[in-house]
């Protein structure tokens, strides 16, 4: 017979002040992504290298199957280690795909040929899939409302400092008279696994949810887990925590599982306004954000005539400008609201694609332009993707949270990492910029319609304890 408990732990971590912990949390957890973006990045560089005989010798195309593999990886990986996240625990699955991530990535560095390259990427998506319902579900659970919104979007933007990273140390690593060929490509997987080391140091002290605890019969442990975060925080902060109120107590039938069934009525029948939401946001910057980046190189040496050698490092201020967007806009998510600005960043983005597709059209912009209206555009489009991430992993129930983040992220990232690139690159066209400027065109559009979408389906969770945006399934048994 299932338990009945009263517990105030989600209000007692939502009080908690800012303090060296939520660091701990940041660093132990955030990081991650910029590992993702350091490995799509140093892939798309080395292409051109792998397909050299004194390298690895396969072909270009061979190399971007590769791609497709480890996205398929990514969607697979997002499913089954969601389901097991909200069945099992968030921290055993965040240290199982880390170290799943940390493996293939070795494995990558070790490719002997094309069969090989396309396994070991597939089991790094794999890893990184895991990670972003595993990541997500958890730093929603342990950071206190007041902050979530802006550390939900710096964490999901760092992606991009990776992304930056990457392409300059791209540029350092394909040198041959700093390596060899059939070297400098495999030291850059094998630095991603140092990095990866370096954080799973951190993530190791980073402990469970007490959230997911308390709902799966270890509220007594969850119990004593928050006093254990309490103390250390007013020894650090040298304060004393008000104490929560009785108004606070949430009373909840502990669960040991969550069906499939129960999950898909909850998605589907109980929440569908939601649903269509998560799905538009994480679709939409799924589509801009994989045609713009497969065809980056593309668009500066066939439009641009970029020499294709240097063609990757203007992905040094595309990323820098996605990351200050995230850090700059984050804190307003959480002040001036999450419809208003989650709506506001995808139109304002919108606008900016919509400016670069008419001077494309009348071949009005040099290189620079090009990529200054680029980051412009994106400095935006950065802060509205990861607000789609936000929103997915903080609008649903707890017991489906992970499966939540997994299910929107697998079907976007399935349908916008295919369309996109197949799409933006039917539309280049050889050298002629009207081309690329319908796909522009395009992809504002997609911006426009999903910041409509936010403004009629927007949840406004700026502040809010997650059990009031989206009350436990275990609150309303007991209720």
């Amino acid at each position: 017979m299932p338990e009945t408990v009263k517990t105030r732990i989600p209000a007692r971590m939502d009080r908690l002040p800012w303090s060296p912990w939520h660091w701990l949390v940041v660093l132990g957890l955030g990081t991650v992504w910029i590992l993702d973006g350091l490995e799509v990045t140093i892939v798309g560089a080395i292409a051109s290298r792998l397909s050299e005989q004194d390298a690895l010798g396969i072909s270009e195309y061979q190399v971007a199957v590769g791609g497709t593999f480890y996205i398929a990886g990514a969607a697979v990986g997002a499913l089954g280690f969601g389901y097991l996240t909200d069945r099992l625990g968030r921290k055993k699955l965040f240290i199982a795909s880390l170290g799943l991530y940390l493996l293939a990535t070795v494995l990558t560095g070790f490719t002997w040929s094309a069969y090989s390259f396309w396994f070991f990427r597939f089991l790094t998506g794999l890893g990184i899939g895991g990670e972003y319902a595993a990541i997500n579900s958890a730093i929603d659970e342990l950071i206190p409302a007041k902050y979530r919104g802006r550390v939900g979007l710096i964490i999901n933007g760092s992606y991009w400092l990776g992304a930056a990273f990457g392409a300059a140390l791209s540029g350092l690593l394909l040198d041959k008279d700093l390596f060899g060929a059939d070297l400098g490509w495999r030291l850059a997987f094998f630095l991603g696994a140092v990095l990866a080391i370096g954080i799973m140091l951190v993530r190791r002290h980073v402990p469970e949810s007490p959230r997911w605890l308390m709902i799966h019969g270890r509220n007594d442990e969850a119990e004593q887990l928050v006093d254990g975060i309490e103390r250390e925080i007013e020894r650090k902060t040298w304060k004393s925590l008000e104490p929560v109120g009785a108004d606070d107590e949430l009373e909840i039938v502990q669960r040991r599982s969550t069906n499939f069934v129960e999950i898909a009525r909850v998605l589907f029948r109980d929440y569908p306004r939601r649903s269509l939401l998560g799905f538009t946001l994480l679709a939409t910057q799924a589509f801009v954000y994989n045609a713009v980046i497969f065809t980056f190189s593309l668009v500066l040496t066939g439009v641009f005539d970029v020499d294709s050698s240097v063609a990757g490092l203007y992905l040094i201020p595309f990323g820098i400008a996605n990351f200050l967007g995230v850090l700059i806009l984050g804190r307003l998510f959480d002040t001036v609201g999450r419809r208003p600005m989650i709506s506001g960043t995808y139109f304002v983005a919108a606008l900016g694609l919509a400016a670069l597709a008419a001077l494309l059209a009348g071949d009005a912009l040099g290189t620079w332009g090009y990529i200054a209206l680029l980051c412009g555009a994106f400095f935006f489009a950065s802060a509205a993707a990861s607000a789609g991430y936000l929103t997915v992993s903080e609008t649903f129930p707890l017991e489906i949270r992970a499966m939540a983040i997994a299910l929107f992220y697998a079907i976007s990232t399935g349908i916008g990492g295919a369309v996109g690139p197949l799409l933006f690159g039917r539309l280049l066209g050889g050298d002629d910029p009207a081309g690329v400027a319908v796909g522009y065109w395009i992809a504002a559009g997609l911006m426009a319609f999903a910041a409509i979408i936010e403004i009629v389906f927007g949840v406004d969770a700026e502040q809010q304890s997650l059990e009031d945006v989206a009350e436990p399934l275990s609150a309303q048994e007991a209720g």
